[in-house]
């Protein structure tokens, strides 16, 4: 923590895309009365996964972690001056009671909000862990004993049905179990305290992802509905879900033009993948580079909203009283239900007026993400609640190089500190990687990631991908999905698991008339 003094300054020099103009520098304090802590943490994206250190102790080791840029040096600025930089990094602007009301500027139109839950749900999938207690004690580091991190969703199956027989249907084990709840509606199976029966815990962390959890159980039972078996039905989930990663996701994020050029499609079927940096030792095991999982990959935090509207006129914001706002670990309540046509593109159904998109991509988070609330961070003495400081003070105890050191590294020109706004000497000229990928954005109109940020993304994803010998672009027969254009809001809508109101049920899922009683 800082000093009543320091605290002063964090107010001055606001840095994104809705301030003012540039502003000389300021001031930086250079005493720390206490070092700043992160403290335990529990929630996505806010702790540090086991073997993360793994580049402080050896920065060519690769385990579960590694480098993508092992010969770039540490870039460490002081705590004082990341803690301004955190500072100016939150939007003051409070939860809307109504998301139609949002401000033109604010939001990205061309990007459904469903999106940045989707991201936060491919994590959990690649980052799953479920090594054995004694193993992970054993190491640390992660250099031996840690999961494949490939999106073959194995935080929905878990190790499968004969190691995780309570994820199944007991009377049909090729299901997976779905509950509903007793007000009728559908949701993960829970015990009796309303602790989520899944493949991974964290899926339950907000009701968003959970119901898109959700809606994974019932595609799978849907493929399995068509004659399919478990083996097969679980196929095809994996690879829908990846078609939408590669041809849905990423283009969104990152742009078309890279994830194409990217793909090089083989004449016997197979899709390879054009690797320039993203290259780990162990193919079969390889490594998550520092660089994506606690920085690149972390851009999905400028895309969060303070509130989303679940379906019409009902808005919820992220953090709010208990059992008012959108977190989970409990049952699915029957008003927070999800009609996902605010959040995807659904076919066949008529974009709402109100509904959810994400944030721009800029160097704003959203003014909840400034106090992460106990169920997320330990309220703990000297602990840091503020998301953003959180981040940046993560990249330096890893060992992150600079953004712009990483730019020339790719072969991109760096951008200086004077175009992102770092006036401040105390810089060196250089910028956290964080920082520098969501600036990067946001300096080219914050829809979708710079030519940095958008690199290190698509190598990993598409990488990881690749070196799956189950993933669909390894198929020696080529597959598509019986729709090409087939993304997320298909997904909703093959998996049932669509909203249903009267406005988009079809003729034979209407209630039947009832003729007034004089008719009778």
């Amino acid at each position: 923590m800082f000093s009543a003094a320091s605290a002063g300054l964090l107010s001055v020099l606001p840095m994104g895309t809705r301030s003012a103009s540039a502003a000389p520098a300021l001031k930086v304090p250079s005493q720390v009365v206490k070092p700043a802590v992160l403290g335990p943490a529990t929630g996505h994206g806010v702790g540090n996964p086991r073997g993360a250190e793994v580049a402080l102790k050896m920065r060519s080791q690769q385990g579960r972690f590694g480098l993508m840029f092992p010969s770039l040096q540490p870039f460490a600025p002081s705590e004082a001056l990341l803690a301004v930089m955190a500072q100016r990094m939150i939007d003051p602007r409070q939860p809307l009671a109504d998301v139609s009301s949002s401000e033109d500027g604010f939001d990205n139109a061309e990007m459904p909000a469903g999106y940045t839950y989707l991201g936060q749900f491919m994590d959990h999938d690649i980052t799953h862990d479920i090594t054995p207690l004694s193993l992970q004690k054993a190491d640390p580091l992660a250099l031996k004993n840690f999961n494949t991190p490939f999106f073959d969703l194995s935080s929905v199956y878990g190790r499968g049905q004969a190691e995780d027989p309570q994820l199944y249907d007991p009377k049909d084990p090729a299901l997976l179990l779905v509950a509903t709840t007793a007000e009728g509606i559908s949701d993960v199976p829970r015990t009796g305290a309303g602790t989520a029966i899944i493949g991974d815990g964290r899926n339950d962390e907000n009701l968003i992802v959970s119901q898109m959890h959700l809606a994974f159980l019932k595609l799978h039972n849907h493929f399995v509905g068509l004659g399919n078996s478990f083996a097969d039905a679980r196929r095809l989930v994996r690879w829908h879900y990846q078609w939408v990663i590669v041809n849905d996701f990423l283009p969104r994020m990152v742009g078309p033009e890279l994830v194409t050029a990217m793909l090089l499609h083989q004449s016997h079927g197979t899709i390879k993948v054009d690797n320039k940096f993203y290259k780990p030792g162990n193919r079969q095991k390889p490594m998550i580079p520092l660089e994506f999982s606690v920085c690149a990959y972390r851009f999905g935090h400028s895309m969060i909203r303070a509130e989303y509207e679940m379906h019409d006129n009902t808005t919820f914001p992220l953090f709010g009283p208990p059992g008012q706002d959108l977190r989970g670990s409990r049952p699915l309540p029957y008003d927070a239900r999800a009609d996902w046509s605010y959040f995807f593109d659904i076919p066949g159904v008529e974009p709402p007026m109100g509904r959810n998109t994400t944030r721009l991509l800029d160097t704003q988070l959203s003014f909840p993400l400034a106090n992460l609330p106990p169920t997320v961070v330990s309220h703990i003495d000297g602990a840091i609640y503020a998301l953003a400081h959180r981040n940046l003070l993560r990249g330096v105890k890893l060992g992150l190089p600079a953004g712009q050191d990483v730019a020339k590294a790719l072969g991109v020109p760096p951008i200086p500190n004077t175009r992102l706004g770092l006036y401040e000497p105390e810089w060196g000229n250089k910028a956290p990687l964080w920082f520098y990928i969501l600036k990067e954005a946001e300096l080219q109109g914050g829809r979708q990631l710079g030519p940095v940020g958008g690199r290190i993304i698509a190598e990993v994803i598409l990488g990881l991908l690749s070196l799956d010998p189950d993933s669909y672009l390894n198929s020696r027969i080529r597959w598509t999905p019986a729709d090409p254009a087939f993304g997320m809001g298909e997904l909703f809508k093959m998996s049932g698991a669509t909203f249903k109101t009267e406005e988009n049920l079809t003729e034979e899922e209407l209630p039947e008339e009832e003729l007034p009683e004089d008719h009778l």
